[in-house]
């Protein structure tokens, strides 16, 4: 996969993009590359270290540095939390949702209804 437009840090080996962690190296079609949701799965970006051929102080850079950059999301089951200890949030969240369309045309013959038409 070819590099993201987004460059933020280029090393020797790695660089730090806006889909995350991409190897320099375009050869390798992107077999090493991390995503930007993975950047906190310490066993995948172990993985990925541990592969043959690693420059191992340049990932260790952009690690740091893809880090920094997209820091770890709170899972909103902790955001909501938080915010109830805070006193921000009294009641429980309830998603708002559509309500149902309803016919108001039972019993009623069709003719006799009001026709609607689309203006142009």
């Amino acid at each position: 996969m070819a590099l993201h437009r987004d460059i933020f840090w280029v090393g020797r080996q790695w660089a730090v993009t806006g889909a995350g962690i991409q190897a320099v190296d375009q050869r390798l079609r992107g077999v090493f590359d991390i995503e930007i949701t993975r950047l906190w799965d310490d066993d995948f970006v172990q993985s990925r270290r541990a592969k043959p051929g690693v420059n191992a102080a340049d990932f260790d850079n952009a690690l740091t540095l893809a880090r920094e950059r997209f820091p770890r999301e709170p899972e909103p089951d902790a955001l909501v939390a938080e915010l109830e200890a805070l006193g921000v949030i009294a009641a429980p969240i309830v998603s708002p949702a559509v309500p149902a369309m309803q016919l108001r045309a039972e019993g009623r013959l069709a003719r006799f209804l009001p026709q609607w038409r689309i203006r142009r």
